[in-house]
């Protein structure tokens, strides 16, 4: 028999698949300005903020639900999760908006290497296939296809410190170069710790365990 608390849960979640989807394209639209040097910076910066704005409607919602209907235990975990995924979508948008202004303000990676490019093509693969299996999961909440994203957490990791090691290590990369692709690499490892976080979150509220995916 369905609770009238169920009702507002599945807002909650509907609100969290809309963000899920726009935090995907914010930072797809980000990496493809990289690549392609196309002009997204209004776009992706409405689509940043727009991603602000819901996760404040998750959050009043969550505190509507825990004050009127007073949730039981297993509620109160699914709330919380969704407080902290909406928190972590919101955050996939505001790295976008900072690649994008990397983009803007110093020409981003036009200029670089053609082994720098490359690099950040492969990690950006990487980041965006955990951003998508993020969602994936909390559409499912599928605490096994969630728990997928520990390997690619692993791998992005490595690929951020080898990219750090080999550019030390080249001596004619400019300047310019240097900087819009270490904060790139930055950004795109901050992205898959979100996207890894979700994915702990999602495994909390189908498991009631608390897991470290990282």
């Amino acid at each position: 028999m369905s609770r009238i608390i169920d009702s507002g849960l599945e807002d909650l979640s509907g609100m969290l698949h809309k963000m899920g989807e726009l935090a995907y394209r914010t930072v797809f639209a980000a990496l493809t300005e990289s690549f392609q040097n196309i002009n997204v910076d209004d776009e992706v910066s409405e689509m940043s903020d727009t991603l602000v704005l819901i996760a404040d409607q998750v959050e009043d919602k969550a505190f509507e639900l825990i004050a009127r209907f007073q949730p039981v235990a297993s509620d109160l975990r699914t709330i919380k999760s969704y407080m902290k995924i909406a928190y972590d979508f919101a955050r996939f948008g505001r790295y976008a908006l900072d690649i994008s202004y990397i983009n803007k303000r110093l020409g981003g990676i036009r200029d670089c290497d053609e082994w720098i490019i490359s690099y950040l093509k492969e990690m950006s693969d990487v980041a965006l296939s955990m951003v998508k299996l993020s969602v994936d999961s909390l559409r499912s909440h599928d605490s096994q296809l969630a728990e997928k994203i520990s390997e690619k957490e692993k791998e992005i990791d490595k690929m951020y410190f080898d990219f750090l090691y080999k550019l030390i290590e080249k001596a004619d990369a400019t300047t310019k170069c240097t900087i819009s692709s270490v904060l790139i690499v930055r950004y795109l490892e901050r992205i898959a710790d979100h996207a890894t976080y979700i994915c702990e979150a999602i495994i909390y509220i189908a498991t009631g365990q608390k897991v470290i995916l990282r």
